[in-house]
Parts: C-alpha cells; sequence; structure tokens
C-alpha cells in the first residue's frame, strides 16, 4: 500500500493499491534519453559478477503486485532510474524497503536529500507484517550533508558492498547536494561526472541491482547516461489527482495506483485469482421490488 500527498486536500495522504496493469497508452519518454542500449527487444551487457557475492535474481517480495512489477525492473550488475517527484518517489521507495525485507534481502542506502524516515518507514514495514526493528536492521545508510561528504562516500562504496553483500544498492537524489551556494558551478558538473563513473565501478565490484533516484530530471545528473553505470531500465512516475502511474521504459509497461479509502479491503487480498464476478459485500441489500402502500 502507498501513501502520497494527495494534490486536492493539503496535508492528507491517499492510500494506493496496485489497480491495473497494462500497455503504455502513449510514447515514453517525453525527454531525450542518452542511453541507446536501454531497448524493449535487447538487454545490455553485463559485467562480469563479482567471485565474493552474487545477489539473489529475487530483490524484491512476490507478496504483492506492486513489489513483483517493481521487483522485475532490477537486475544484478546494472541500474535503474527513477524519474518523477520527489512527493511520489519517497513513499515509493519506503515500499521497497519493505519488499526486500520480506524477500530477507539488505539494502545500502545512501542518502543525498536527507529525507530518510525511520518511524514512518517502521510503521509501513508494521503495516505489511514485518518488524520495524529487523526492517530498520536491514538498510545500512551512510548520510552525506556536503557534497563533499557524499562525493567520499560514493568512493567508498564499492569496499562497503563487498564487505556487507547487500541485495539492493540504492542511491537516493544524490545530484541534490550539488546545486547549493557551496558548490561553485565550474566544479558542478565534474563532480557530478566522477559520481556517475565511480557508481559504475560499484555495480562492477558488487554485481548488486542499483536504483538510482532523481526526482530534478534527468538533466540533473550530468554523466549518468554516458559514464555511468549499465542502464537496465528507466521508470517514470507520474501523480495526478491522487493517483500515480508508473511507466517502465524497457517493455512499455504502466502500473497504476489509485486511491483507496481508509479500512478498504482490495482485490489483491482474496488471492491471486481475479477473473471471477465481485459481488457487493457490507452493505445494504438492493431492492428488488417496490414498497407496497396500504389503501
Amino acid at each position: 500500500m502507498l501513501a502520497v500527498p494527495s494534490p486536492v486536500g493539503e496535508g492528507e495522504d491517499v492510500a494506493l493499491p496496485v489497480l491495473e496493469e497494462g500497455a503504455l497508452p502513449w510514447d515514453l519518454p517525453s525527454e531525450e534519453i542518452p542511453f541507446p542500449a536501454l531497448h524493449p527487444t535487447r538487454r545490455t551487457s553485463r559485467p562480469r559478477p563479482s567471485r565474493v557475492h552474487r545477489p539473489p535474481s529475487r530483490v524484491l517480495s512476490d507478496t504483492s503486485l506492486l513489489f513483483r512489477w517493481l521487483g522485475e525492473r532490477f537486475s544484478p550488475g546494472e541500474a535503474t532510474v527513477w524519474l518523477g517527484p520527489k512527493e511520489a518517489i519517497e513513499p515509493l521507495l519506503e515500499n521497497v524497503y519493505v519488499g526486500c525485507a520480506l524477500a530477507d534481502g539488505r539494502v545500502s542506502l545512501i542518502e543525498g536529500a536527507n529525507r530518510f524516515h525511520p518511524y514512518r518507514i517502521g510503521e509501513r514495514g508494521r503495516g505489511a507484517g514485518v518488524d520495524p526493528g529487523d526492517l530498520l536492521d536491514r538498510i545500512r545508510l551512510a548520510r552525506a550533508f556536503t557534497a563533499y561528504q557524499l562525493v567520499a562516500l560514493v568512493d567508498g562504496w564499492s569496499k562497503e558492498a563487498r564487505r556487507h553483500r547487500p541485495t539492493l544498492l540504492i542511491a537516493h537524489e544524490l545530484p541534490a547536494l550539488f546545486f547549493t551556494e557551496e558548490v561553485p558551478e565550474k566544479e558542478r558538473r565534474p563532480l557530478l561526472e566522477h559520481v556517475a563513473r565511480t557508481l559504475r565501478d560499484v555495480v562492477r565490484a558488487s554485481a548488486a541491482p542499483l536504483l538510482i533516484t532523481v526526482s530534478g530530471g534527468w538533466a540533473q545528473f550530468p554523466g549518468l547516461g554516458t559514464d555511468g553505470p549499465p542502464l537496465f531500465d528507466l521508470v517514470r512516475l507520474r501523480p495526478s489527482f491522487g493517483t500515480l502511474a508508473l511507466e517502465a521504459y524497457r517493455d512499455g509497461r504502466r502500473l497504476r495506483l489509485v486511491p483507496r479509502r481508509p479500512g478498504q479491503h482490495g482485490l489483491e487480498e482474496f488471492g491471486p485469482d481475479r477473473a471471477g464476478e465481485v459481488t457487493s459485500w457490507a452493505a445494504p441489500y438492493r431492492r428488488t421490488a417496490r414498497r407496497s402502500r396500504s389503501g
């Protein structure tokens, strides 16, 4: 279950379950994508996995359609990029933490926007049947407060990954710290290009899938498409009036999340077979005849 801020009412969260999956009805993406290796009918070449550790093929749990859909966007030794507003990325990312814990996995996270909320993540895990303490123990967090600290963290990420063997690497909003007054404009691009090249070395050394989130758009991360790690998929997050559409570039699939009232049950709770007739329940019976009148 996903919660994103609703544009209708300020301060209100709308619970969004998975509703449907289907082919995209519009062209994707809307801006030029600078990685020609990403093609629906051709896989990118993968680096040779490290002998130290080979992550399992299943990164997220398969207990829900949301986890299965997101899990199919990851590939060992390659990167997946999420593009979209941070208000949509952050709640969805919290679901990734939960799905990874349900699959008995571990996350290595570099946080570039200083927006990690342990209590909210723990409550989300509790709602999915995961102990909050165990969920947070599975996330190794490295937080930077300056752009130069972040560069140092990325430089040491390969060694960290080899030592603790995470099943999923997450780089959350790495460019955010570079667009501040402390970083001169002439240094910004070279530093981000260095970060992109280092991420390529990280996935090669760990052979783990890497998730990169960029809320400011593709242009906010210079070098990612040309010098960065091999890219497996691109997912765009498009919120609109309380709904959220996830659009995958590799296979052109879409997952739409729609509002659900608190306490309302979804079809995914009643098993995988959803082809049968759905009957109203917990509601008054329909009238079958007119009420008689005396006289």
